[in-house]
């Protein structure tokens, strides 16, 4: 495999890069994790009433679901777009969107104002929040990577997946501040409204920096490129491009995906539920424990990157798939101590494990792609995973254990994402040294992702 030979902007410009990223994702994954929260915590009293307790998470995680149904779409309808005209355009447009929605979540009335046209909306703007998520991921991880060279690429394009562990701490962060200072009737009442309403603020914070950045020099000279040659050869749309020529490096993402996603959700959501529904841990306590190993997630996520850098994607990624697997049943076991120290241990070795496939994630899918298909072909890898992993992981391990009323099917279900992600990742090529500037598709439909980069073409 040749080096990169792609000369690294100034290190001000890719930091400037890296933070416009970092600051957009945190908000975007804070919406959406905040309703994950939410969904756990007060949603089935607000939307759902009147039915059995554990129904109405259920029904509550259904729409929590449904975002992420919203999330392939995005990645079709951003990624063709981005293919087109450019990472910045789109990033901007999702992040107006995914802001605008759960602003407005803050401000809907409930089933006892308005009856079944309460959960109709929640339903409506969680939709909205999972089609600018769909689109967000793929642009934000691309920005950084294509700013950047093949040695430190790791590294750098972790930063955005740090945004991830970010958003979820500041998402549980207020929402552990406002149980802690509010009574619960206060919190269910009103309470739940004001991390919802905050996203407005941060949306303009996010709108400033990033509109201050400039586009991927990769993506302006794939774009060139194209554009000289269209007059002898149309260019084919994005998708049809990516379905052609990237069809196993798609497959290779969605199997990446099955132990990150579920493992992730299991850890972060459901635990939300399973804590205080079956361990008898307080909501607070429970979210405290989410809260410390978020702030360990975030810590780990660049260092697992630079790994990749130095050992490769492969090997990081494996790592944590296996180790995620293997810790489930460790992890239901200290939950169900009821202890608060066990409970942090739970979660933060979690975490840890599950940064080892998160943090090389960004950089391992931009490399499997070509420029004028990039976008499209991560975000559908990715998003399109995301409806058969994370969508469905809460809502699948709250049905296991009201039918069974044990952990045990929960953890085998999670071990069995992980033998997926094992099998998926174990095929895949390293791409640790790929130029992103030199790769392009295959003659005759080989996926760029799985050759050598000294074979790849220019863009």
């Amino acid at each position: 495999m040749a080096s990169g030979t792609t000369a690294p902007p100034p290190p001000v410009n890719l930091k400037r890069i890296v933070a416009a990223s970092l600051i957009g994702t945190t908000i975007e994954w804070y919406d959406f994790f905040l309703y994950g929260s939410a969904a756990a915590l007060v949603f089935n009293k607000l939307f759902f009433p009147g039915s059995d307790p554990l129904v109405g998470t259920l029904l509550s995680f259904l729409t929590y679901a449904v975002g992420f149904a919203a999330r392939p779409l995005g990645a079709l309808v951003f990624g063709h777009y981005g293919d087109r005209l450019g990472r910045k355009k789109l990033l901007v447009l999702s992040l107006v969107m995914m802001g605008g929605a759960t602003f407005a979540i803050g401000l809907l009335p409930t089933h006892a104002t308005v009856g079944s046209a309460a959960p109709v909306l929640l339903t409506v703007l969680r939709l909205v929040q999972g089609f600018a998520l769909g689109g967000e991921w793929g642009g934000a991880v691309l920005l950084v990577s294509e700013h950047g060279d093949a040695r430190r690429r790791g590294f750098w394009a972790s930063w955005p997946q740090t945004g991830a562990p970010a958003g979820q701490l500041l998402a549980t962060g207020v929402l552990s501040l406002l149980t802690a200072l509010l009574s619960d009737d206060a919190f269910v009442t009103w309470g739940w409204r004001i991390p919802f309403l905050i996203s407005g603020v941060l949306v303009l914070i996010g709108l400033w920096v990033r509109l201050s950045i400039d586009e991927s020099p990769v993506f302006k000279e794939a774009l060139a490129r194209a554009e000289s040659r269209r007059t002898e050869e149309p260019e084919k749309l994005p998708l049809v491009s990516v379905l052609r020529d990237h069809w196993r490096d798609v497959l290779v993402a969605m199997g990446a995906r099955m132990a990150e996603n579920i493992g992730y959700y299991v850890i972060t959501a459901f635990i939300l539920v399973y804590a205080t529904d079956s361990a008898g841990v307080s909501k607070q306590t429970a979210l405290n424990a989410v809260l410390i190993g978020s702030a360990v997630h975030f810590a780990v996520i660049p260092a697992w990157g630079a790994l990749s850098d130095r050992v490769g994607r492969r090997p990081v990624y494996l790592f944590g798939a296996a180790g995620v697997g293997l810790w489930m049943f460790p992890f239901f076991a200290l939950v169900d101590t009821g202890s608060f120290g066990y409970l942090v241990v739970a979660v933060t070795v979690g975490l840890v494990l599950h940064g080892a496939m998160y943090a090389p994630q960004a950089a391992f899918f931009a490399e499997m792609f070509a420029t004028r298909m990039r976008y499209s072909g991560a975000s559908i890898g990715a998003q399109f995973a995301s409806v058969a992993a994370g969508a469905p992981a809460p809502l699948i391990a709250t049905a296991l254990l009201s039918d069974f009323g044990s952990s045990t099917p929960i953890a085998l279900y999670v071990i069995a994402a992980a033998v997926l992600t094992l099998v998926a990742v174990g095929m895949a090529r390293e791409t640790r040294h790929r130029d992103l500037a030199r790769v392009e598709a295959a003659d005759g439909g080989e996926s760029a992702g799985t050759r050598p980069a000294t074979e790849a073409r220019s863009v």
